[in-house]
Formats: structure tokens, sequence, C-alpha cells
């Protein structure tokens, strides 16, 4: 009998909006869901494990895979490279697993042109005020940084209308039980 394929869920949404919180719960209660690895070429973290946590690789292998195409996307950060290897993907959702990776909107709307039937869900505040409450509450970055953060959003939920479902996280609880009608009715 053939397996039935997966599906690739990539789930974005801005800064302090609490997808982490969401995701660990969803994760928590449904173990038929898997986090995606990405490939990074940043230094493990104390407890990271590699194949695991991330795939550590040093530049030059994350750039020939780059240069080789071997990416749903990829991007940089602060110095270091971040990216989602297609074969790896691939060949999880061909046996039958069903992914989520935690990426920014540019990389999703990347991987919905290479991978159509992935589903993108976008985690949208509340609102603006209560977003801007959320990170002014964080004490942890400037008033720069913050309105930096503020600009990003509205970037963000301008590309939200490119994404097949939008869940607002006003609850909690009652997020992660949006999430999970949109997933089960994803993967009948």
């Amino acid at each position: 009998m053939e397996t039935k394929k997966g599906k690739l869920f990539v789930i974005s949404g801005s800064s302090g909006v609490g997808k982490g919180t969401l995701l660990k719960k969803l994760i928590e209660k449904n173990p038929q869901l898997e986090v995606s690895i990405s490939a990074t070429t940043r230094l493990p973290r104390p407890g990271e494990v590699d194949g695991i946590n991330y795939f550590f690789v040093s530049k030059e292998e994350f750039l020939k895979e780059v240069e080789n195409s071997e990416f749903l996307e990829w991007a940089e950060f602060n110095g270091n490279y971040y990216g989602t290897r297609q074969a790896w993907v691939e060949r999880n959702i061909n046996k039958g697993k069903n992914l989520i990776l935690e990426i920014e909107t540019k990389g999703a709307l990347q991987i919905k042109k290479k991978l159509p039937d992935s589903v993108l869900i976008f985690i949208l505040p509340p609102s603006m005020e209560e977003l801007e409450h959320r990170l002014r509450g964080r004490n942890t970055e400037d008033e720069e940084t913050i309105q930096g953060r503020l600009h990003e959003v509205r970037r963000e939920i301008e590309c939200s209308k490119n994404y097949d479902y939008t869940v607002v996280n006003d609850d909690l609880d009652r997020a992660i039980i949006e999430l999970e009608k949109i997933i089960k009715a994803v993967i009948r």
C-alpha cells in the first residue's frame, strides 16, 4: 500500500505575536506533526544537537548548497546563513510526515513557489496596539528598535494576504484550536 504524502505547514508572524508559544503547544498536543529542521552556519548553542535542532554546516558548505539550488529558501541573519533543504523536506513528506516550519514571510513565499502544496499560515496580533504593548513589555529593546519592528510588522501583515490562512493570536487556547482545525482539514 502506498504511503499517503504528508504536508508542509509554514507558519509566519511578526515578532511578539506568540509564534513560539503557539507552536510549542501545538506540537505537544499533536504528535503527528514534526518540526522541520533547517540548516545553519551559526555555532550550536549549549544543548543543541546536529540533526535535531539544526543541521550545523560551514559557510562554505552552505554556499555550495545555495549554488546548487538545494534550498527551498535561505536567508542571512546577523552574519549567519539559515535555509530549508528541499531534498530533506520532500523525503520526509514522501514518507507521510506532516512538517511545520516557522519562518519569515519572504522565505515562506519562496517555499510556496517551489512547493505549491505547502500550506502557509500567518499568525496575526490581536491589534497593532496590543503588539506594541507586548514588544515594549519585553524591556529588551530601545525605541528605535521597537519602531523598526513595528514598521516590519506592517510589511509582514501586508504580505499575509498571500497566505492560505490567518489566525489571530488574541487567546492562546482559541488560536491553538483554530490552528488544529486548519491542519486537520488539510491532512484528511
